[in-house]
């Protein structure tokens, strides 16, 4: 209905109100990630797989800032949320398994395609599953420092891993297509399976170990400027590692949480 036409009934004409900026900065890392993902399938048609890495990387880390960037400004919108997820589709379910398919998988024709297919609804299914869970209002606060599989983003990084250690010369690997697929369904799996693992979201960082967590982080950055691939290679080989030991965390933690939930019902019979 337009202006005129709400004049001449008699109603008021409604109006949009502005949108602040705080709420737009957020939706604008997100579609720069979106872009830089999606613009890593085109490196990838063009050999020019050192680029189409990087460009899942900066994807990763635009990621990481945009809800960040919401809560510190507090312009966290539903709008935002929806968006996020979508890009975190696009970026960490297809974007990785159509680079790894052009790089080694398309030698396994239809089966090879079938693997990135069944990649990308296994990560679908992930997010579904992590936005539904993010709204329990029953959630022990304790299990906010695991999450239930492997999300996302770090599935994107272990199935492209077999590409790094290409460039660090181990350009067989690029020859098992085979056991490539193979790997491929094991991280499929872990993205959907109950498997704890470490989200770090509820870590807290004392005031004495901020100046060691800032060198690390320095040491890091260098490490990533100087030695990118070798970098993520044992990136990828520390988070494999860490899954187990995720496991043991979770299964210590909800023991003690039915201990005290066991208590708590035995003191409420005797009073």
């Amino acid at each position: 209905m337009t202006e005129d036409v709400q004049r001449k009934r008699g109603l008021r004409p409604r109006r949009l109100k502005p949108l602040p900026i705080r709420s737009l900065a957020p939706n604008i890392l997100t579609v720069l990630g979106l872009s830089v993902g999606l613009t890593a399938i085109r490196f990838a048609l063009e050999e020019r797989y050192e680029a189409a890495l990087s460009a899942i990387v900066i994807a990763a880390l635009l990621d990481g800032l945009d809800g960040r960037v919401a809560r510190l400004l507090k312009g966290a919108t539903r709008f935002g949320a929806e968006l996020d997820s979508l890009s975190d589709f696009a970026n960490f379910g297809i974007v990785p398994i159509m680079v790894l398919y052009i790089w080694s998988l398309n030698n396994l024709g239809g089966v090879g395609w079938i693997v990135g297919l069944v990649f990308c609804i296994c990560c679908a299914l992930r997010l579904a599953r992590f936005n539904v869970a993010s709204e329990d209002p029953d959630r022990p606060a304790w299990k906010r420092n695991y999450f239930v599989g492997v999300p996302a983003p770090a599935a994107a990084g272990l199935i492209i891993s077999p590409v790094f250690l290409d460039f660090l010369g181990f350009q067989s690997v690029r020859e098992w297509p085979l056991f490539l697929a193979i790997y491929v369904g094991v991280i499929s799996f872990l993205m959907v399976s109950q498997i704890p693992t470490f989200s770090g979201k509820g870590m807290k960082i004392m005031r004495e170990q901020v100046l060691p967590l800032l060198l690390l982080v320095a040491l890091f950055a260098a490490m990533m400027l100087s030695y990118p691939w070798q970098t993520l290679t044992a990136c990828a080989v520390l988070y494999l590692i860490s899954i187990p030991l995720a496991v043991l965390s979770y299964r210590k933690n909800l023991a003690a949480w039915a201990a005290q939930i066991d208590s708590a019902s035995a003191d409420e019979l005797v009073d």
